[in-house]
């Protein structure tokens, strides 16, 4: 998924902001607290929890609550693109975005992942290598903010998008025919989420690398 702001990124990655994002001719405005952007990105955290009671609801497997928690999940993926667009373009960027934007994406996706794995849908494996990627980015987000944000690839943003399809396919009710197909999908999400997570690593990384020139 994109995400409002992402050192990685992206249900759900878009660039995120730089220090320049707002360019103007005078001191910069700092951006209301209360804004669309922010609402959105609370929404999409409350949004959490109901999905979870719709995936859940009659046992986990009654076909109108699983189309129920597939739509409570595409509504906070788009609201996820939707509040880094409006971020971005309004410059509506605020530290409580910085902040929350990340943790409501990885709420979401956690959530999905050991929902289904909890219903027996996904094997546990697939949750725990994405879950730990996750919150090892996350943290590592908020470990390098004070020196800056390291800006997404477009690596980042095509994982979270084959991450949320993926997990957006396997909340449907599948018939047993399509399951071979959405796991190829989920194993293809998987390996992006690794990928990428290096190359996040490596990035956080790099700036820390002093030259003996460095200092002067």
């Amino acid at each position: 998924m994109s995400a409002q702001y992402d050192v990685g990124r992206g249900p759900g990655d878009a660039s995120a902001p730089t220090p320049d994002a707002v360019v103007g001719s005078g001191p910069l405005t700092p951006a209301p607290l209360l804004n669309i952007a922010n609402v959105l990105t609370v929404l999409r955290i409350a949004l959490v929890p109901v999905f979870l009671w719709a995936l859940f609801a009659d046992g986990g497997q009654e076909t109108g609550w699983r189309l129920v928690a597939f739509g409570i999940f595409v509504v906070a993926a788009i609201t996820d693109r939707i509040d880094g667009q409006l971020a971005r373009k309004h410059g509506l960027v605020t530290e409580f975005g910085k902040m929350a934007d990340p943790i409501a994406d990885k709420a979401l996706i956690g959530a999905a992942l050991v929902g289904l794995s909890m219903l027996g849908d996904l094997p546990w494996w697939i949750t725990l290598v994405i879950g730990a990627r996750e919150i090892g980015i996350t943290l590592l987000r908020f470990a390098v903010l004070r020196h800056g944000v390291i800006p997404a690839g477009r690596g980042g943003k095509l994982k979270t998008l084959v991450q949320s399809v993926a997990i957006g396919v396997y909340v449907l009710p599948l018939p047993d025919a399509v399951i071979p197909a959405a796991m190829v999908l989920m194993i293809v999400a998987v390996a992006l989420t690794v990928i990428t997570g290096l190359d996040y690593v490596v990035q956080a990384v790099r700036p820390r690398v002093r030259t003996p020139h460095d200092g002067r």
